[in-house]
């Protein structure tokens, strides 16, 4: 039996690319509007955090099968 005839089972299922990127795609989107609304100084604080976490988070995630 080859690799393509086997299904995707378990763990494999949960580390699917398309996802997580799309995850990590909208927290640095979040962590944009964040930085640039004029209303809150605490979201201005956790701005730069959330744009990191996400650019990181999509390092990761890039290396994960499709």
């Amino acid at each position: 039996m080859n690799g393509s005839a086997v299904g995707k089972s378990g763990m494999s299922r949960w580390f699917l690319r398309g996802p997580w990127e799309a995850g990590a795609m909208t927290l640095i989107g979040g962590g944009i509007v964040m930085l640039v609304q004029p209303w809150s100084i605490d979201l201005y604080s956790y701005s730069f955090v959330t744009i990191l976490a996400g650019t990181v988070g999509y390092v990761i995630v890039s290396h994960f099968p499709e």
